[in-house]
C-alpha cells in the first residue's frame, strides 16, 4: 500500500509545473490556473492546538491559511502540505472550531463557516499523500543534497574539511 501511495504521489508531482528556481507565488499561480480558480495564501496567527495550516475552498477560489509565527522553512512546508491536498484532488478541509473560524474568517459567523465546510475529515491516507507530495516537492526544489553539498564559506573551509574527514571514518 505504501509503495502504491508513493508511486501515485510521484506521478502527481511529475504533472505539476514547478518553477526553477522555485518561487511560491509562481507555483501557486500555476496551480490556480490549472484548477481554473484563484489560489491565495494567507498568513494567520492560528490558535494554539489548531492545525498549522488549512485549505478552504469556495466557489471561485482556494485559500491556504498557514501559521505565520514559525520559521520560513516550516511555513513553506505547511503551504506545500495544503497544496498537496489540492494536487491530490482531495475533497474538503476538516471541520473548523469556532475559535479558528473567528481568527481565519472574522467577518463570518462560525456556524456559517461550519455549514460551508460541513464535509468529512481527511483520512490518514489523504494526510500521508499531502505530506508526501510536500516532501517530494521539497526534494525537487532543494538547492543542496548529498550529491550536491552546499557551498562552504572559504573562511571555514579548512574546518569543514577536517570535520568531513573525521565523520567519514
Amino acid at each position: 500500500m505504501r509503495d502504491e501511495v508513493r508511486r501515485r504521489c510521484m506521478a502527481l508531482v511529475d504533472e505539476v509545473d514547478i518553477p526553477e528556481p522555485f518561487d511560491m507565488d509562481a507555483f501557486c499561480a500555476a496551480l490556480g490556473r490549472r484548477r481554473g480558480r484563484a489560489l491565495r495564501r494567507i498568513p494567520a496567527d492560528l490558535p494554539a492546538g489548531s492545525p498549522s495550516g488549512m485549505w478552504l475552498a469556495t466557489a471561485d477560489a482556494d485559500y491556504v491559511f498557514f501559521e505565520r509565527r514559525t520559521t520560513s522553512l516550516h511555513r513553506r512546508h505547511i503551504v506545500l502540505h495544503e497544496l498537496g491536498h489540492l494536487i491530490c484532488d482531495h475533497e474538503a478541509p476538516p471541520e473548523m472550531t469556532d475559535a479558528a473560524s473567528r481568527v481565519l474568517l472574522p467577518d463570518l459567523e462560525p456556524s456559517v463557516v461550519r455549514r460551508m465546510l460541513g464535509r468529512t475529515y481527511y483520512s490518514a491516507v489523504e494526510e500521508q499523500q499531502a505530506e508526501l507530495v510536500a516532501s517530494l516537492i521539497h526534494e525537487r526544489i532543494s538547492t543542496w543534497g548529498p550529491d550536491q553539498p552546499p557551498a562552504v564559506d572559504p573562511a571555514v573551509a579548512d574546518v569543514v574539511a577536517r570535520l568531513e574527514r573525521v565523520f567519514r571514518t
